[in-house]
């Protein structure tokens, strides 16, 4: 490769600049109060999710929603999924306002074309996918991953997410600061996941897991796919862990990206080889972390949620994110309520402890989680009602309380494919494909037929199960609406592996 630096990628950097540069750039702090949304979705033929849609139909397709007028920046990730990020909105309403016209108009012109939207952490229908995007980055990428197995490739190329943006915080102390808002998002992650678990086949086959893309993340490189360890001063913690990160790749001007075996950016800096690092460098290596939870800057990205079924069930895990994070008093009760989770998540880090293992096996069944979504839900409800959120939003999240959270459920247990409830005994992460129940042409329901809060067209409607007695509901607000059956549970999957070494938890002191 050529040994010149990447164009405009400025002078080398020593050390002691980056570490310095990681301190300040990853956590800027202020105001809290803006929120925003990525959601990654898959798209498949509206008459035939079962058959991959051809390379260049997605290309017109993707060409002509680069036509519309959005306030979301568009994009199209690896494996052909097309992701909407919405800009910062200063309001929840705003944000959900703004993704819900732009998904609106994605969503008519796609239909003009034959084509639909489906919400699910991982593609149910079709084997693996070819990648689409052919470019140095993802070469590179693809080349590195490989090096752990094929969780790195199938991640890339046949899962999708939903990701919440929340403010860094302020500098102070309290409910809002920074590293309060730090540990409260990583205590918060296994619940969501467990709450919002929404991929339970994988290939056309149940793996027997609530959140098979979520272990994917668990299949990765041990280092990029976790959280630094819990301290008190979250600054340092996190510079040290990108510092120690083994080199994704070294970009080049022309020909292909070189991919260097085990070498973390601190040893580049100190070697300066094959060339000298720069500062476009270290932000390059930034975008090649993947822990759960990514700080970027003046925003915390909360990256561990499944994409949502329905064309709206990604309101649900925005709004409880939202308003845990952004109202003192629920940021507080939540960080209380979450707290005694950290005594017994065990000496590996996010997302390979205890909590997250469970929730991706098991999900809302496990009893700490759920008594944990339980008390989230009911805090986040109090909050949307105090902060006057819109009542159709304050409704989708009582209405996913009632349907799943109070009933131990999640939405893989109503999965399109009807393979949530078969939880495929024995099947793990790293498990190779075809280990569960076969799904297709004669159990999935299609992509419109995605299940969510509400009814799902073309989709068998739950047997109403008892309400929550009255009181069980928060005070204000909305009442919530009935639905959904009570858990089957079924057999336990074998855990997810824990491959690789991992830095070492501890219990953390309050921030």
């Amino acid at each position: 490769m050529p040994s010149s630096a990447f164009p405009d990628g400025g002078p080398p950097l020593t050390e002691d600049e980056a570490e310095d540069l990681l301190r300040c750039i990853c956590f800027k702090t202020g105001p809290p109060g803006a929120v925003g949304v990525e959601l990654e979705w898959f798209v498949h033929d509206l008459r035939s999710p079962y058959l991959p849609v051809p390379r260049d139909r997605l290309d017109t397709a993707f060409a002509a929603l680069r036509a519309l007028r959005l306030e979301s920046s568009l994009t199209v990730e690896p494996g052909g999924q097309l992701e909407l990020s919405s800009p910062p909105a200063p309001s929840l309403a705003r944000c959900v306002a703004t993704v819900s016209a732009d998904l609106s108009a994605v969503r008519s012109e796609l239909a003009r074309l034959g084509l639909a939207l489906t919400g699910s952490g991982t593609d149910p229908w079709l084997p693996s996918r070819d990648r689409l995007l052919r470019e140095p980055r993802y070469d590179a990428m693809e080349t590195y991953l490989d090096r752990f197995g094929r969780a790195g490739r199938t991640m890339m190329r046949d899962s999708a997410s939903v990701q919440v943006c929340v403010d860094s915080g302020y500098e102070e102390p309290g409910p809002l600061g920074y590293r309060h808002r730090w540990r409260l998002a990583h205590l918060l992650g296994p619940v969501l996941v467990a709450s919002f678990a929404n991929s339970p086949v994988l290939h056309g086959r149940a793996t027997g897991l609530r959140s098979t893309r979520q272990s994917l993340w668990t299949g990765i490189d041990p280092l990029r796919g976790a959280a630094p360890p819990p301290v008190r001063e979250p600054r340092g913690a996190w510079a040290r862990h990108a510092l120690d990160t083994p080199v994704m790749c070294v970009r080049a001007d022309e020909g292909p990206w070189a991919v260097p075996e085990g070498l973390t950016f601190r040893e580049w800096l100190r070697s300066g080889s094959p060339r000298p690092p720069t500062r476009a460098d270290l932000d390059y290596h930034l975008t090649t972390l993947f822990p759960p939870v990514r700080p970027r800057g003046s925003h915390l990205e909360l990256r561990m949620l499944d994409a949502q079924p329905g064309d709206d069930g990604w309101v649900v895990p925005l709004a409880v994110t939202a308003a845990l994070f952004d109202d003192p008093r629920a940021a507080e009760a939540a960080y209380r309520l979450l707290l005694p989770l950290a005594e017994t998540a065990g000496p590996l880090p996010p997302p390979r402890d205890a909590h997250w293992r469970a929730a991706i096996r098991d999900g809302p069944t496990a009893p700490a989680l759920h008594r944990a979504a339980v008390g989230c839900f009911a805090l986040a409800l109090e909050s949307l009602a105090r902060s006057g959120a819109p009542a159709a939003v304050y409704d989708a999240v009582a209405a996913f309380r009632e349907r799943y959270v109070l009933r131990r459920r999640c939405p893989a247990d109503e999965h399109p494919t009807g393979a949530g409830s078969a939880t495929g005994a024995g099947s793990a992460p790293g498990a190779r494909p075809g280990a569960g129940p076969a799904v297709g042409p004669g159990t999935a329901v299609g992509p419109g037929a995605a299940v969510g809060p509400g009814t799902a067209p073309g989709a068998a409607a739950p047997s109403p199960g008892p309400a929550p007695a009255r009181g069980s509901a928060p005070a204000r607000g909305p009442a919530p609406r009935s639905g959904g059956t009570a858990p089957v549970p079924g057999p336990v999957p074998a855990p997810v592996s824990d491959s690789g070494p991992a830095p070492e938890s501890g219990k953390d002191p309050r921030p």
